[in-house]
């Protein structure tokens, strides 16, 4: 049974601005793996910006979007040997999944050369 949608879409120039500007950004929203894992790109912006995208989607799955119940560093893309990404939660972001019983969340990332997109669907029982 699905238990939220959230699709988030963002142009990448916007995250590459705010990496430029405020050297405190990246450590603000993405764990340290995120960041590293970005850091490595050629193109590192699209990779934030689609893991900007991914958490988005997850806030609006969950009916939160971002209030303050679910943190950015609560929601982290993870990526599988073969390179698939996956999401993991803690913190706020965890018990409230929990608290809806969302057994499964899918993800699909994608990204141009201007735009990221994420699109998340919780599943439950």
């Amino acid at each position: 049974m699905i238990i939220g949608i959230g699709c988030d879409i963002i142009k990448v120039e916007r995250i590459q601005n705010a990496i430029t500007k405020n050297s405190c950004f990246c450590e603000k929203l993405f764990t340290p793996a995120e960041i590293e894992y970005c850091s490595r790109k050629a193109n590192s912006a699209q990779s934030f910006a689609a893991r900007f995208a991914a958490k988005e989607a997850v806030m609006k799955a969950l009916g939160t979007g971002w209030d303050g119940k679910v943190n950015w560093l609560d929601i982290e893309v993870i990526n599988s040997a073969s390179g698939a990404p996956s999401i993991k939660l803690t913190g706020g972001a965890k018990e409230m999944a929990d608290e809806l019983k969302v057994k499964n969340i899918c993800l699909s990332l994608a990204h141009e050369k201007d735009f990221a997109l994420a699109y998340i669907i919780l599943e439950g029982e």
